[in-house]
Formats: structure tokens, sequence, C-alpha cells
């Protein structure tokens, strides 16, 4: 992995470019970004982590193998078409654009390119991403690799059919909304029963913590584990019965599902914006 060449400068691409220096995959002077015209935000970045901001775009593509469109969904026509002609067949084309088909992107080049679509999530930021991905026939073997390790620097990575990619969104795209959800409620019931908020935090994020890990290192599935922590007439077993009773385990499974629709409609909705099919 020679160069990258990132075209939006918004906190995706700040993640990747954190993640990209700090496991040495590439070195910062072959790091190259620019955006629509947010001077201040390409200075910063510059300033923070000694990559190139520029919006000289014979320098941003010189060399490059691998171009990462990380602008506004919303934006991608008219900043596709600006780059169309920097861009060629032999580069690694990574989309973090969420919606826009890899169809979509040849269209708006206007030529057969090699194309990796991602789905990371927030927590990139953190390096615990879990990113979903989806590459085209063009894409080799060698960028498929390349891929995997651009993504690996901000978590787990792993691929999938680009037709499953509004599934993902709506399950880990979105999932640390859910997770976020869930400790809100629980700083909630902390303090109706008596605890200090920030006690209560460090509790309940500990707690989501050691039963992720538990998870991920068992070869028990949660149901078991669950089960296991459960005993009959317990505390445990009373605070399940009410989940149960108000259909909780229903209501999460409504909400991936609702996601997942809201995610295709809105693909549907932009590929239609952007004059180009799915």
């Amino acid at each position: 992995m020679n160069k990258i060449a990132i075209v939006g400068a918004g906190s995706m691409a700040e993640a990747l470019i954190s993640g990209i220096l700090e496991n040495g995959l590439i070195d910062k002077n072959n790091v190259w970004v620019t955006n629509n015209s947010n001077k201040a935000r390409l200075a910063a970045l510059e300033e923070r982590y000694g990559i190139h901001g520029t919006y000289d775009l014979d320098a941003l593509f010189a060399g490059a193998d691998i171009v990462m469109l990380s602008m506004k969904p919303k934006d991608a026509a008219s900043a596709i078409e600006s780059i169309r002609q920097h861009v060629t067949e032999g580069m690694l084309i990574v989309s973090v654009l969420a919606g826009v088909s890899m169809n979509s992107i040849e269209a708006l080049a206007g030529k057969s390119l090699s194309i990796a679509r991602a789905m990371p999530n927030t927590s990139a930021a953190v390096g615990k991403s879990a990113t979903a991905i989806a590459v085209n026939e063009r894409v080799s073997q060698q960028q498929l690799e390349m891929t995997k390790q651009l993504f690996g620097t901000v978590g787990l990575a792993a691929f999938v059919e680009e037709s499953q990619l509004d599934a993902v969104t709506g399950l880990s795209g979105s999932g640390p909304a859910y997770i976020y959800y869930l400790i809100e409620t629980m700083e909630k019931s902390a303090v109706g029963i008596g605890l200090e908020k920030g006690m209560a935090k460090e509790l309940i994020v500990q707690t989501l913590i050691g039963a992720a890990e538990m998870v991920k290192n068992s070869s028990k599935s949660p149901e078991q584990l669950r089960r296991e922590v459960t005993s009959p007439g317990g505390t445990t077993e009373a605070g399940i019965r009410v989940l149960e009773e108000h259909g909780v385990q229903q209501a999460f499974i409504s909400c991936i599902k609702a996601a997942t629709a809201q995610s295709k409609r809105m693909g549907e909705a932009l590929c239609s914006t952007l004059k180009v099919g799915n």
C-alpha cells in the first residue's frame, strides 16, 4: 500500500487516518486528503497528523493506489464527477458512502473500477468498529488484502455481499446507538434506585464490557450464558421476567428490521436523486 487519497474529511475519514498511522500501514507523507471547501478542517488534520491536505487534484491522486470516498452521500454525484478524470482503473476505490451502490459509483465515474464498499460504524473513532465490506468482481486478491488491512486498523473487518449491506447497517451500523440507548436507560434506572449517576455509569460500562468479553471468548451461546446467571427465584430471573413481559426482545428485533428497511429506502431514494441506478 503506497499512497491513499481521501476525498472528504469528516469524522470517519479522520478515524481511518488515525488508524492507518497508529498501525504504520501507510507513511504519513503518503496520506493525502481533500474536501469541498473547508480549509480550516484540512489545516487541522494536517497539524494533528502530519498528513497532506490539498485542493490540487493532480497532487492528490498522483501515485495513489487507494482512493477513499468519504464525503456526505448527498454530495457523491458532484464529488465523483469532479474527480473522475483523475481516477484510473488501476486504483482501488474504497467507499464509505451509505446507500451509494458500486454500480452507482461506476456510473458517476463513467468507467469500470475496482470498488470496495464498506459500512463501518462510529466506534471506528476508538478502534473498535465492526466493519462489513463488499467488493465487486474487479477487485484483485491484493486489493482485497489491502481493504482488509485498511479497515482492520479501526476494528473488526468482515466481507459480505453488497445485498447484505442494508442488513449490516441496521445491525452494526446503527448498533452503537442501540447500546447507548440501553446505557441511557440503565443510568436512569440506577438514579431511580438511589445510585449516584457517575458511579452507576462506571458500573454499567464495565458490566457491558465484561458481558461482551464473555460472549466473545466463550464457546457458549448468549442464551446459555444468560441462563447460567438466571437462578430460579433469584434477582436476575425477576428482572428478565419484566423484560419478557414488555416484549423487549421482540422490540429489538423490530428495531433492527426497521433500521434495515430504512437503509434500503434511503439508498433507493439517494440513487434516484443522483439519477443513477442501483
